[in-house]
C-alpha cells in the first residue's frame, strides 16, 4: 500500500514537472512584436553594424569602461552610531 502511494506521488510530481516544462517551453517561443522587423523593412537605426566580433570587442569594451566607472565611486560608509 505504502509503495502504491510512492508510485502515485511520483507520477503526480512527474506529470507536473511535465505540465511547468510545457508551458516554459511555449513561453520562450513567443515572438516579441517589438524586436521582429517586417519582411523587406530597413533596419533599425540601433542595429549592430560590423562584424560579430568588432560587435562583440565594442560590447567588451562598453563592460570595461562601466566596470572601471563603478570602481571609481567611493562606497557609502555605513553609520557606527547604533
Amino acid at each position: 500500500m505504502r509503495a502504491m502511494f510512492g508510485l502515485v506521488g511520483l507520477v503526480v510530481a512527474l506529470a507536473v514537472v511535465g505540465v511547468l516544462v510545457k508551458k516554459q517551453m511555449s513561453a520562450t517561443r513567443t515572438a516579441v512584436p517589438a524586436l521582429q522587423t517586417a519582411p523587406g523593412a530597413a533596419p533599425a537605426a540601433s542595429a549592430p553594424t560590423g562584424s560579430v566580433r568588432e560587435r562583440s570587442q565594442q560590447v567588451q569594451q562598453q563592460v570595461k569602461e562601466q566596470m572601471d566607472a563603478l570602481m571609481q565611486q567611493a562606497r557609502p560608509m555605513p553609520d557606527e552610531g547604533k
